[in-house]
């Protein structure tokens, strides 16, 4: 029972210390921010960050890595990366990509990213300190691939990836500016049904530019 506790305090502290560094690194960035004012903020023993990730370099990917592995677990109840695209019809291929992107509307704009993440993604994604591969994005990239019959490698289908996943990405990166135009303080289930809507028609509008029939 003892070995238990511990192992749920630490856990514990884990989130804390996450919860705090994604904080402090979105409003500092990472070189205006020291471990010993990270783990204060998160009321931790600062022997936790280097029991959980070697240092603040460590730690500054291990939010990162905290996100991708929640999202990976999110994803799993809706999707299987081990079944090839290249094996589905092409209107499984586009119905699969419409489940996709629309549960990735209902997890962008349901809480799972937290505000303090969001700033911090924004702020730092630009920097070559960051690594940031997700599995199910890297699977949207092979399904794009594969129903416009293209290489995962080849430009356009990276460029019609990164456009797609705008398209849901937007309202949220420019909070400021479409809550204002929606005069609202938060976005509301009709704004995300009207994003999936748009997300799909933008779809349609490239199947056709293609002359690809479903």
């Amino acid at each position: 029972m003892p070995t238990k506790v511990r192992s749920e305090d630490k856990e514990k502290s884990k989130q804390r210390i996450l919860k705090s560094a994604t904080k402090l690194f979105a409003k500092k960035g990472f070189d205006g921010v020291g471990i010993r004012e990270i783990c204060k903020d998160a009321d931790a023993n600062i022997c936790m960050i280097s029991y959980f990730w070697g240092g603040k370099e460590g730690l500054y990917q291990g939010i990162l890595d905290d996100l991708i592995k929640r999202q990976t677990e999110y994803a799993k109840t809706f999707l299987n990366i081990e079944i090839e695209p290249d094996t589905l019809t092409k209107t499984e291929q586009i119905n699969l990509l419409y489940t996709i992107l629309d549960n990735a509307v209902e997890m962008l704009y349901g809480g799972f990213i937290s505000a303090d993440l969001l700033n911090f993604l924004l702020q730092e994604q630009q920097r070559q300190r960051i690594e940031l591969t997700s599995p199910m994005l890297e699977y949207v990239r092979k399904l794009i691939a594969a129903i416009f019959y293209k290489k995962v490698s080849d430009k356009d289908i990276i460029f019609r990836t990164i456009f797609i996943m705008s398209q849901i990405n937007s309202p949220l990166i420019l909070p400021a500016f479409s809550l204002k135009l929606l005069k609202q303080e938060k976005f509301s289930e009709e704004d995300k049904t009207i994003i999936k809507d748009n997300v799909r028609t933008y779809i349609q509008a490239l199947l056709k530019q293609e002359g690809i029939d479903v």
